[in-house]
């Protein structure tokens, strides 16, 4: 009796055995699928980084052309209004006439609400010449 509790014995032991090394070999493949999974995502993040990188350069660049370009405009929005303000203001024939007439550009920027250049470009070209 004793013979063939050792050889029962011996079975589950060794079917024990054979189960464990079943696992371990499972575990083994498993764990080798997990590294490769782990090295692909570890290279996907690294990819990721870069190209993170990139938009954030191509964003600190727009960035500053943004800038750029609400600093050179700045001004233009003022001059729409000023231009919507002189709402239905006399023409630049009447401007010119009144050059001509010998109105100086101080004149004209307050008669007929004309920018100091724009005065000061009618005056040169349609005012009445001064001589010595």
């Amino acid at each position: 009796m004793i013979s063939f509790d050792m050889s029962l014995i011996a079975i589950a032991g060794m079917s024990l055995g054979a189960c464990a090394l079943a696992i371990i070999c499972m575990l083994t493949i498993s764990m080798r699928g997990l590294k490769r999974r782990y090295l692909g995502l570890e290279s996907s993040v690294a990819t990721m980084r870069r190209e993170l990188e990139v938009v954030g350069s191509i964003s600190l660049r727009t960035g500053r052309r943004v800038k750029r370009i609400e600093h050179d405009y700045a001004g233009v929005a003022d001059r729409v209004e000023l231009v919507e303000l002189r709402g239905p203001a006399p023409s630049f024939d009447e401007a010119i006439d009144s050059a001509r007439r010998g109105n100086d550009s101080g004149r004209l920027t307050q008669q007929f609400g004309l920018s100091r250049v724009e005065a000061e470009l009618v005056t040169r070209l349609h005012g009445r010449r001064r001589t010595a």
